[in-house]
């Protein structure tokens, strides 16, 4: 009789050690396969910063240009030039010369 209880109890233990096990096993495998999908994730999330910031870099020198524009269009010589080239005005002291339109 003493050694029945003692071989279910072995067996219980050893049921219990593989359910444990089997356990531990499904931790592993779905914390491994998170893993690799969150690195996957990250190499996304890292492309699409870079591109980001390359679109900011490119903003930013567009707005320097733009002020830099705004303070040329806020000058006399931008407006002398604008009198030019669209009303063909020209100085006292200037003489136009424009060439001849061939037919």
């Amino acid at each position: 009789m003493q050694t029945t209880y003692i071989e279910k109890s072995n067996r219980q233990s050893r049921k219990g050690l593989l359910l444990v096990l089997l356990v531990v096993l499904i931790i592993v495998v779905s914390t491994a396969f998170k893993s690799y999908s969150l690195n996957q994730k990250n190499k996304e999330l890292q492309i699409t910063q870079a591109h980001l910031e390359r679109e900011l870099e490119e903003a930013n020198n567009k707005s320097e240009e733009l002020l830099e524009r705004e303070k040329y269009m806020k000058t006399k010589k931008y407006i002398e030039d604008e009198a030019k080239n669209k009303l063909g005005l020209v100085n006292k002291d200037e003489i136009l010369i424009k060439p001849k339109e061939k037919d």
